[in-house]
């Protein structure tokens, strides 16, 4: 469970940055890397939800900074 919540973590980020890109610089990194769209045509109130979503991303950066996540918490002490 310790690995899964660290690649869904990942993930999550990845995807959050991305979704950031597209918000604040109308750019799709992951479309450009998968070979997909790189642009796109977005509402302004699509892309203000975006920017926060990345916003959210950015955030979630810090929770790698946070020890007690990478606690294994499968370990039994005594």
């Amino acid at each position: 469970m310790f690995i899964i919540n660290i690649l869904s973590l990942i993930v999550t980020i990845a995807g959050a940055l991305n979704t950031g890109l597209v918000g604040f610089f109308n750019y799709n990194f992951l479309g450009m890397i998968l070979g997909g769209p790189v642009e796109g045509t977005y509402s302004i109130l699509a892309r203000i939800i975006f920017a926060i979503i990345g916003l959210g991303g950015l955030w979630a950066l810090s929770f790698f900074a946070k020890p007690a996540l990478f606690v294994n918490s499968n370990k039994k002490e005594g």
